[in-house]
């Protein structure tokens, strides 16, 4: 009842990679650059490590480890999508370092990735960090060229 004449925090989203910026819009796959599952921003990776951009708990670990979500717990979920038609790799150049269910801190690393045998077989490293919400919300993006891991990628405000 209360709620309403309390303001939303803001949530921080950390970079989960080092890399190269790319917006949204520019991602080569309609799903992503149509915002169809969320807005956010997307990094063509330089680093190997995905961490986990938020604290939260995995609530979703694909079976072929390139791609997962992390729910925050109330207003939010983080979906990193490590490149694109990845899913055809059936699992190879990805290790998952967690499972689905475990509570994860920022910077806990998520996805080991062999970005060589990736690339090798035609795919595009390129990975969106998609934001959803159930409440309406807003995106500033914080980065406009490079980034590294742990820093501010994204700040979500609560409309």
């Amino acid at each position: 009842m209360f709620g309403r004449f309390f303001k939303s925090k803001n949530i921080k989203i950390f970079s989960p990679l080092d890399g190269k910026i790319v917006p949204l819009e520019d991602v080569p796959d309609k799903v992503f650059s149509q915002k169809l599952v969320g807005d956010g921003i997307a990094i063509v990776p330089t680093s190997s490590t995905v961490v986990a951009p938020i604290q939260g708990t995995i609530s979703r670990l694909f079976s072929t480890n390139h791609a997962f979500s992390i729910n925050d717990g109330s207003n939010i979920e983080v979906m990193v999508h490590i490149g694109l038609d990845t899913v055809e790799l059936e699992g190879k150049g990805f290790r998952a370092l967690v499972k689905e269910g475990d509570r994860v801190e920022i910077g806990t690393p998520i996805i080991r990735i062999d970005k060589e045998y990736i690339k090798s077989q035609g795919k595009d490293i390129i990975t969106p960090i998609v934001v959803s919400s159930e409440k309406e919300i807003e995106i500033q993006k914080h980065k406009v060229s490079m980034v590294r891991e742990g820093e501010l990628l994204l700040e979500v405000k609560f409309l």
